[in-house]
């Protein structure tokens, strides 16, 4: 499913138009991806979390010339399923 599906199956279930529901669903992304942002998770019980782990530095290998380099630290957003969202999965 891509986004324009995903607003489509919003629209259909909330019994709203598209353009109210591609207005929530950007509402939904930027406030997840403000929260992220300032380090806070965001937490819907049920479905999951949405968090920022740390990555450490680490050392790579480029592929075409085989030689090392460095990849440094970063911080990568990550989603660990809830308990309804696994159930649901697994049926």
């Amino acid at each position: 499913m891509n986004k324009s599906e995903l607003i489509d199956a919003i629209a259909a279930s909330a019994d709203i138009s598209k353009a109210a529901a591609t207005r929530a669903l950007d509402a939904v992304i930027e406030s997840v991806t403000t929260s992220l942002k300032d380090g806070e998770p965001v937490v819907l019980v049920g479905f999951g979390t949405f968090a920022v782990k740390d990555r450490a530095a680490r050392t790579g290998r480029n592929p075409k010339t085989n030689e090392e380099i460095q990849i440094p630290a970063a911080k990568v957003p990550s989603f660990k399923p809830g308990k309804g969202l696994k159930d649901a999965v697994n049926v």
